[in-house]
């Protein structure tokens, strides 16, 4: 893809990441008379319902955290978007028996119905394209509700791989990576549990910053990593709320996650504090006393709705509470 090609690229995937916003609804099973290996059986989900007739042999993934719950399943991936796969998946980027669907926010429709999959996945970023897709393949919907995440986003990451899990005939699979996903919040709220530091999430964005709060996107870092909330502003919105100087003074965080997003947009290494001289972040106790962590910007940013982003917030939380 030529640089012209990339930049109108990037705003449009911009937009798509955060107007990604479809009420939370773990999606449901409703088995009909089935034969004994447990086919057919309904998914119903947020868009409308997926009939599971036999497990699917070419998978369609086209967004990144469906990708990673296959990866962690060990089920082959047929075909997904190449634009911005996420380090933890860098296996797929080059692979040649893994077709290349475009882009995340706008996939490659004749590709993907060229690919002749038997089911395609898709998040709240593709959700403008189910009907159409449903009409060419069985399409499963990751209900996930980007926009206040603090109810049940992390119940949902379980229950979603416990669907796949049975969609694939990976049951055992699912629950092991199920069993180790639940031994790391384990982890990481005994680490959180009555301990007095306060904790800011600001993201930063080109130059500028915005805070995010309970009520945001990363609600569920706070309600289910057991972390304590540095500023009580409501932030019930994807953009998070701008940071001035007053709010800066106020909150003062003991602990400072920062989510590089221009790193993620610019394929460039996230910031860290030498690089980032913001006045207002380096006014902080969590600056003076070092206990500043610049996060996984694919785990915070691309994904934060699969296994493996949900394992690395949880180690970039933990590195925070043992410095």
């Amino acid at each position: 893809m030529t640089s012209k090609h990339w930049r109108r690229a990037l705003p449009l995937l911009a937009a798509a990441l955060w107007l990604a916003s479809s009420p939370l609804a773990t999606a449901t099973v409703t088995p009909p008379a089935t034969t004994s290996a447990g086919m057919p059986f309904t998914v119903k989900h947020q868009l409308g319902s997926t009939v599971i007739t036999r497990i699917p042999q070419r998978v369609a993934v086209l967004d990144m955290n469906e990708a990673d719950y296959l990866d962690r399943l060990g089920v082959p991936i047929a075909g997904m978007p190449k634009d911005y796969v996420p380090h933890f998946l860098a296996k797929y980027r080059h692979a040649a028996n893994v077709v290349d669907l475009g882009a995340i926010v706008q996939p490659n429709l004749e590709q993907v119905y060229a690919l002749q999959p038997d089911l395609i996945l898709i998040s709240p970023l593709q959700a403008a394209y189910y009907a159409e897709l449903s009409q060419n393949a069985p399409t499963l919907h990751l209900d996930v509700d980007f926009r206040r995440s603090q109810a049940g986003h992390i119940d949902n990451v379980r229950q979603h791989l416990l669907l796949l899990g049975r969609v694939f005939g990976k049951t055992v699979q699912a629950r092991q990576q199920l069993a180790q996903l639940d031994a790391r919040l384990q982890a990481v709220r005994s680490a959180t549990r009555g301990r007095p530091e306060r904790v800011l999430i600001v993201m930063h964005n080109n130059g500028a910053f915005s805070h995010f709060g309970v009520n945001s996107r990363y609600g569920f870092v706070f309600d289910g990593f057991g972390m304590r909330p540095a500023g009580t502003a409501a932030t019930a919105n994807l953009h998070g709320l701008p940071i001035s100087s007053e709010f800066i003074r106020q909150a003062d965080p003991d602990i400072l996650l920062v989510i590089d997003r221009t790193a993620v947009m610019t394929r460039q290494p996230v910031s860290d504090a030498v690089r980032l001289g913001n006045p207002l972040l380096r006014q902080t106790k969590a600056w003076k006393s070092g206990r500043v962590v610049f996060v996984d910007a694919d785990a915070w940013y691309t994904t934060a709705a699969s296994v493996t982003s949900l394992q690395i917030m949880i180690d970039d939380v933990l590195k925070a509470y043992r410095r």
